[in-house]
């Protein structure tokens, strides 16, 4: 049997959870999950509207690591899919997992993380052209420049469609260093946008000012980016922020670094937040995004279960890809 190409370093294991029965009346993730095959479900394999989600892991330390935060994100796909197994599966769509994209830490020069995420937005880009909406569980950050590397590369972007990037982060990740990091990856989007001559769509929502630099703020106003400030996201403000972005693309990928919740909420990560943007906000852009029609890719970032408390942040992370999915 011909192999697909969109299968990752490492091949899908069996995900587990709690077993109620074996009817769709107790089905949980664990029990809907089928690893990703060359013959793996067409769009709409269980509902005419949905198309078939794909979730691929990204274990990734080196950004964090060039970036000098605490290391740890490499483990989080794994987390991430355990606190997902047990949840109740009310989707109408077909859920598939391709594995991981493994990146070995090491020397800059060894170039581990740049091949990694090209390996990944390879298989991004194939599940994409295949009609599937794909998942990418990181990693740091990092993993957002292999997500751009891997929408930028699809059918739908290079025919022309204008794509938006939407950050729920507290930082802008527009750093300018001479080695890419998890701090660099919308800077260089921002350069590959313009090397096609287009300019990146780019809007963050829950930046921290005393988190940014000035300089950071000088790079974001210089490339247009839209933002909203931690401490505007009320409900209302966040709502009609995300809606004029979603007005102005065609196509939306999505990204969330969990740092953009309170340290409360989401103790887990490289950098905890001191004020954040509140639970329900979040997941109320991740349910805006979910029924505009527009979401093609997402991905989650900065999950590190060595700094979680009782998988508090890695529940969290499976709550809002359960709600993007649903």
């Amino acid at each position: 049997m011909e192999i697909s190409r969109a299968v990752a370093d490492v091949r899908p294991t069996p995900w587990t959870g709690r077993f109620d029965g074996d009817g769709d009346e107790h089905r949980r993730w664990w029990q809907a999950v089928a690893p990703h095959t060359p013959d793996a479900a067409a769009p709409g394999a269980r509902d005419a509207g949905s198309r078939a989600a794909v979730v691929v892991g990204f274990r990734s330390d080196e950004g964090v690591r060039r970036n000098k935060g605490r290391i740890g994100a490499a483990a989080a796909p794994e987390a991430i899919r355990q606190a997902l197994g047990p949840l109740a599966f009310h989707l109408d769509r077909d859920v598939f997992d391709a594995g991981d994209v493994v990146v070995e830490d090491g020397s800059v020069e060894a170039g581990s993380l740049e091949a990694g995420q090209a390996r990944a937005g390879r298989v991004i880009s194939e599940l994409l052209d295949g009609g599937k909406l794909t998942v990418l569980l990181g990693g740091g950050h990092e993993t957002a420049f292999a997500s751009y590397l891997g929408v930028a590369g699809s059918e739908t972007v290079r025919g022309g469609k204008r794509l938006g990037v939407l950050n729920l982060d507290a930082h802008f990740d527009l750093r300018d260093e001479p080695v890419p990091s998890s701090g660099t990856p919308f800077l260089q989007m921002a350069r590959a946008e313009a090397a096609e001559g287009r300019e990146l769509n780019y809007a963050v929502v829950g930046i921290s000012e005393p988190n940014n630099t000035r300089t950071l703020f000088n790079t974001a106003d210089r490339l247009g980016v839209k933002y909203l400030l931690d401490e505007e996201c009320s409900a209302e403000a966040v709502q009609e922020f995300v809606a004029r972005f979603l007005d102005s693309v065609d196509v939306l990928y999505l990204t969330i670094d969990l740092d953009v919740l309170p340290a409360s909420v989401a103790p887990g990560v490289s950098a905890p937040a001191a004020y954040g943007v509140p639970l329900p906000v979040i997941s109320a852009v991740c349910k805006q995004v979910a029924t505009s029609g527009k979401l093609m890719h997402l991905d989650v970032a900065e999950l590190n279960p060595e700094f979680d408390i009782d998988s508090r942040t890695a529940k969290v992370a499976a709550r809002l890809v359960n709600t993007l999915l649903g």
